[in-house]
């Protein structure tokens, strides 16, 4: 594409530009929020092995009847709306890696945004929740 195409497309179809041209806009500035939040979205690969390299902390925010259905070998769960950067279970972990879990990836996005804003340090949180876990085939532990 040259220099004279782009301008007669501009030309003749400015509605067109100016969605492609706003829409360029919104995914630029969400990417450049998304490097400056502070805590990172992991994939259930990068969990395991943040698991087993550094000792990970891992919440998991599912509903207590979800949680012994099946969750994350080692986690611990608390119930996302019980969750706060103060509770026993994360509070003694701000040095430590933390991982948020829960069903779909959408709560643990929320509390991990919780956790920097009270200063932890290495917050994280697994994109796609279990159901991104169940989907890389790894295993669910079922019961307390």
């Amino acid at each position: 594409m040259n220099f004279e195409r782009l301008q007669a497309f501009i030309a003749s179809s400015p509605m067109l530009w100016l969605a492609l041209a706003g829409l360029t806009i919104a995914i630029i500035v969400t990417e450049v929020m998304r490097l400056f939040r502070g805590y990172k979205s992991l994939a259930p690969a990068q969990l395991t092995q943040l698991i087993n390299r550094e000792d990970a902390l891992v919440v998991d925010l599912s509903p207590a009847a979800d949680f012994e259905k099946g969750h994350i070998a080692g986690s611990r769960n608390i119930v996302a709306s019980q969750f706060a950067a103060d509770h026993k279970a994360v509070a003694a972990a701000k040095a430590k890696p933390v991982v948020l879990v829960c069903r779909n990836g959408q709560a643990s996005a929320t509390a991990a945004a919780k956790l920097k804003k009270a200063g932890f340090e290495q917050v994280y949180w697994l994109d796609g929740g279990v159901a991104a876990w169940q989907q890389a085939d790894l295993p669910l532990v079922k019961g307390r």
